[in-house]
């Protein structure tokens, strides 16, 4: 599971370099999260734009990488693939994480 990490301003960028996040990956990818997302930047995008599937392992992966955060940091959802993204709204997760239909899009946005 391979990510790698930059930092534009107070926002830290994640990116994932794989097709899936699922019950093979899923430990692998709570581990590399937590490795990457040390820095301390109030926010984390997560960018999924290589990710074609996401299962329940996946999801939950992601949900502990974002209580690893603590509650003074925030995770947000970049790149979406529509089958990925589906999964976040069929589970209501898209109203736990804030979804971007791009990595711009997301860098963009207010960081209320």
């Amino acid at each position: 599971m391979a990510l790698t990490s930059t930092t534009n301003d107070a926002t830290q960028i994640i990116k994932v370099h794989c097709d899936r996040i699922d019950a093979a990956m899923a430990i692998q990818f709570k581990e590399n999260m937590r490795g990457e997302a040390e820095s301390g930047a109030p926010r984390v995008v997560l960018d999924l734009t290589n990710v074609e599937f996401i299962d329940s392992s996946g999801l939950g992966a992601i949900v502990a990488s974002m209580k690893q955060l603590g509650s003074d940091r925030r995770l947000d959802l970049a790149g979406l693939q529509p089958f990925v993204e589906k999964v976040f709204r069929l589970t209501r997760m898209d109203t736990v994480f804030k979804l971007y239909p791009t990595l711009d899009d997301a860098l963009s946005a207010a960081t209320d």
